[in-house]
């Protein structure tokens, strides 16, 4: 099992009061990726008391200490989650907001041969899509 933010605060070091256990408990229990809006919602419901400049701070000085990655898709508010050692793309739906993360070896052998094509060895890449869901039904 993976560590929970939690976990990755007390390796890296980073100081826990109880409002800061409280959001990466929600953080590490989110299955989307949250706004800090979002957050302070989810925050809210379990201790009233924590402000929402609480959860920017934190937030922050999570994504500073390699915890969190902040996503700004366009289109809308920046996004937080887990920052894993697993790559992977997202697919967003312009729409709803919802956010699907996927791997695809076929993209990423894709995106390789591109950067070799022009003489380039590929060491990092972000692949974000933005659709709208079809609805198979009516058509």
């Amino acid at each position: 099992m993976s560590e929970t933010i939690e976990q990755k605060c007390l390796s890296k070091g980073v100081k826990l009061t109880e409002q800061r256990k409280i959001i990466a408990k929600v953080m590490s229990e989110s299955t989307d990726h949250p706004d800090v809006d979002e957050l302070y919602k989810r925050v809210s419901k379990i201790d009233s008391k924590i402000s929402i400049a609480t959860v920017y701070r934190t937030v922050k000085l999570f994504e500073e200490s390699g915890i969190l990655t902040k996503h700004e898709f366009k289109g809308g508010k920046a996004r937080y989650e887990e920052l894993n050692e697993g790559h992977h793309d997202h697919l967003i739906d312009v729409k709803t907001g919802e956010i699907i993360e996927f791997v695809d070896n076929e993209i990423e052998k894709l995106q390789k041969r591109v950067a070799e094509k022009h003489g380039y060895k590929l060491v990092d890449h972000k692949l974000e899509l933005y659709g709208v869901k079809v609805d198979t039904k009516n058509e």
